[in-house]
This record gives structure tokens, C-alpha cells and sequence, in this order.
């Protein structure tokens, strides 16, 4: 049996895949991106290269080049989608929609669904768009994107210069029967990382921590009083007490959210959510220099080191760009998907309330006022009440 997958992007994480998913026996890849010409550059590039090579960085320092060639790489939906088994996505979460209405005509019941890297209300935008097909297809959100990669040439050749040793993806499984989700990812993206099955999709969407990054630009500037500064400070290294206090109160929120949840559906299990402490522990383990407290585990990660915020050069220094996807994903595609499940779940979150109304006002939005979600760009976000889940049963079961 072959296995037909259809990857849809075309930047680092879409060359990866698809060069060592159709380095796979039985596996056929079609490659779909919908950005201007870049179906038809990546067609002639491969061409010119005999194929897609992908070096992967071992662990003991050594490379392995793996060397293969997509089935087709296309702009059109009906050719990559008919009859694909697996759909991944591997595009930024605000490409979604554009992907998820041109597979909409053309996906199969049994199909796969997939976001590697999901972020938080992929199931939700998911279910809408695809309307009565989404209760026959299965859906997966992985965490993050499983490697370290860039793209050395368009077309031609990727580098993976690290991979994750385990990576968590939940799972929703639709009415109809489709390839084993689990063992078909591990398939395609070989031995690293180790996958492993969340117990419910709303566990990795609390624990997405999409506060991170805003609760960091927020302990750094907030008290900016408008003059470049020499240079980039360290983002990750840089921060303070007070921000690993914020990081810290935020993920409490987290996990109030999770209990409310669970005692109000007592058959959802979140009991794998767990603070964003033990989750720098459980992923950083190797990297982190001093565990014995959140702000340590984070200024002593060796991962992080060089990482600086993200800035804009002016005469007399630097100042920050806000508009980096810090804060333009972040909220949009990520705090506020969970503040909609808070509102659901009837759970006050006022810290991150607080770094919501700071960080939109920073990007221009507006999303949350008053402490409901009514402000008048809360159509381009994937809170659950924008597509009509306004309870804990809608959100779960998709019914609205």
C-alpha cells in the first residue's frame, strides 16, 4: 500500500518533511504551496538538482545526507489533495485558513489532518471551514516543529541542524477509519523525534504557553520611555525576576483553566498539564546549566544563548519592532484562543488579561475589552467563539 501525503508550505519545515518523507518506502509526497510562484521555483530548482537532499546533523556532531524527490510540488489543491491520506501543514498558523479552504473541496473522509506546529485553535478553524466533512477526518496538532532547519537552497537542498529527542501531539479522531496517525508520522519523520499521544487536544492548547514571548517583550519594555538603546538585549538570557514571576503567574492561570475544565467534563483529561516549570525541565533538561528555579532554568539554557528581542535599527540605536510574530501570532493565534476556552470555562485569567491589553495596543488590535472578547478584530483571531464553539461541550465534541 502506498501512502500518499500531501505537505503544504514551501518554507524550512516543508523542505524537511518532504525530502524525508519521500525518502520513504511505499510513501508518495505531493507538495502543495499556494505563495505566488513558489510550486513552479521549487519544480525547476529540484530539476536542476536531480532532487530535494536533506543533511541532518546527528547528534554525535556527524551528517547524513538523505536524497529524494516529491512526487509533484503544485499550487493546485485538486492535484495535491485527491485521495491524499495525510495532510500536513507545515505553514505559519496565520497561512491555515488559505490551506484549509482549498483542501475543503477536495479532501477525503479518511484523510489525516495535521499541524506540525498546529498552534492553538487549529481544531476550531479546522472544523468550521471544512464544515460536515470535519466529522469523518481525523485531526493532529503537534507542539512544535519536531527540528532546527533552514533552507541552504530554494528547491534543492535543507539542513537540519538539530532535532528533538520526544514531541507531544494530541489527536481527534474523526468517523472515519484513516492510516494510524501515531506510526504514519513516526514513518515520515523516522527515528527523532519519539512521538508521543497527548491525552486531549485541549492539553496541548493550554500548554502552547503562547503567553511566553508576550510576557517577556512585556518585562523588557513596558516601562520603555521611547529612546533607542544601543543594542539588542538578550530576549530568553535577558530576563528578570519579575518576568520569570509573570511567566510563572500566567502558567498558574494555565492551570486553573485545566482544572475548571476537568471538573466540569469530568471524561476530558488534563491532567497531563502541568506547570511552565516542569515543562522547561521535562524539554530543556540537557540544555539547562542551573534547574533550581524557573528564572535559572531559562537564563542558564544553553539553546537560548545569542537570542535577542526582536528590534528595528534608528539613528542612536535600536528600538523594539512589535511587529514581529512575538506578538502579531502570539495573540491573535494564540492568547486569545485560550482566553476564549478561559471565558468558557468561567475562569478569571487577569495576568494574562493584563499582557493581552498591553501587547494589543502595542500591534495596533484591538481583541479583548472590558475583559470580554468584543473588540473589533476578533474575526481575524482563532479564539472558539469566532466560529461559534461558545461552551466547554461545543469546544470539545465541535457541535455548536
Amino acid at each position: 500500500m502506498t501512502i500518499k501525503v500531501c505537505v503544504c508550505g514551501g518554507g524550512n519545515g516543508a523542505h524537511t518533511l518532504s525530502g524525508l518523507s519521500a525518502s520513504r518506502e511505499g510513501v508518495e509526497v505531493r507538495v502543495l504551496t499556494l505563495f505566488a510562484d513558489e510550486a513552479e521555483r521549487w519544480t525547476k530548482a529540484m530539476e536542476e538538482a536531480g532532487g530535494l537532499t536533506v543533511l541532518v546533523t546527528e547528534k554525535d556532531g556527524t551528517t547524513t545526507e538523505i536524497k529524494s524527490k516529491p512526487h509533484v510540488v503544485t499550487k493546485d489543491p485538486k492535484i495535491a489533495i485527491t485521495g491524499a491520506d495525510v495532510i500536513i501543514l507545515t505553514v505559519p498558523a496565520f497561512a491555515h485558513e488559505g490551506y484549509f479552504q482549498a483542501m475543503a473541496p477536495h479532501i477525503q473522509d479518511s484523510a489525516l489532518v495535521v499541524g506540525l506546529p498546529s498552534q492553538a485553535g487549529f481544531e476550531f478553524q479546522c472544523r468550521d471551514i471544512l464544515g460536515a466533512k470535519a466529522a469523518a477526518i481525523s485531526m493532529m496538532s503537534f507542539e512544535t516543529l519536531p527540528w532546527a532547519t533552514r533552507i541552504k537552497e530554494f528547491g534543492k537542498k535543507v539542513e537540519v541542524m538539530g532535532t528533538k529527542s520526544v514531541l507531544a501531539a494530541s489527536l481527534i479522531k474523526g468517523t472515519a477509519k484513516t492510516v494510524d496517525p501515531l506510526s504514519t508520522l513516526q514513518l515520515l519523520h523516522g527515528a527523532e523525534p519519539k512521538f508521543r499521544l497527548a491525552k486531549h487536544f485541549l492539553e496541548m492548547l493550554i500548554m502552547s504557553y503562547s503567553f511566553v514571548h508576550p510576557a517577556i517583550l512585556h518585562g523588557r519594555w513596558k516601562d520603555w520611555d521611547g529612546k533607542p538603546v544601543p543594542e539588542a538585549p538578550l530576549f530568553y538570557q535577558g530576563i528578570d525576576q519579575a518576568a520569570a514571576a509573570m511567566l510563572t503567574i500566567c502558567s498558574d492561570e494555565c492551570k486553573a483553566v485545566a482544572q475548571a475544565i476537568m471538573k466540569a467534563c469530568p471524561d476530558t483529561d488534563l491532567n497531563d498539564v502541568k506547570d511552565i516549570y516542569q515543562w522547561y525541565l521535562e524539554y530543556y533538561r540537557e540544555d539547562i546549566v542551573n534547574d533550581s528555579d524557573l528564572f535559572h532554568a531559562i537564563t542558564t539554557n544553553k539553546s537560548y544563548k545569542g537570542l535577542v528581542h526582536p528590534v528595528k535599527a534608528v539613528a542612536g540605536g535600536v528600538v523594539p519592532d512589535f511587529s514581529n510574530r512575538y506578538l502579531t501570532e502570539d495573540i491573535p493565534m494564540g492568547m486569545i484562543v485560550f482566553k476564549g476556552v478561559a471565558l468558557a470555562a468561567g475562569v478569571p485569567i487577569p495576568n494574562n488579561d493584563k499582557l493581552i491589553c498591553w501587547a494589543q495596543e502595542k500591534i495596533g488590535k484591538e481583541y479583548l475589552v472590558n475583559g470580554q472578547l468584543t473588540g473589533k478584530d476578533v474575526a481575524f483571531t482563532r479564539c472558539p467563539q469566532r466560529y461559534g464553539f461558545n461552551t466547554l461541550n461545543a469546544i470539545i465534541t465541535g457541535k455548536k
